[in-house]
């Protein structure tokens, strides 16, 4: 007498769902997959520019040169901001 009727089919509602959450774990994981590229691609450049830093001081400490004693002076920042700019400007 209560549930006389049948109750409405949703099911299709359920797998809508289903889709809209696959479809969006597909884009996140996607997304991460580009991140991890992006990642890897600065880490490279970081070290290319580290590693053409290290010869130039390497070079400029044979010579005796002032230039590597007050580059090496620098307060950490200063150095950073020097490597962001180098990074910036490859792109």
């Amino acid at each position: 007498m209560l549930f006389k009727d049948a109750p409405p089919d949703t099911s299709a509602y359920m797998i809508a769902g289903y889709v809209v959450f696959f479809v969006i774990s597909a884009i996140y994981v996607f997304s991460l997959g580009i991140r991890r590229r992006n990642l890897e691609q600065d880490l490279k450049t970081l070290e290319s520019i580290e590693a053409e830093s290290g010869r130039a001081s390497t070079r400029s400490g044979a010579s005796g040169s002032s230039r590597s004693r007050t580059s090496t002076s620098r307060p950490a920042a200063a150095r950073r901001r020097q490597v962001r700019k180098k990074v910036t400007r490859r792109k």
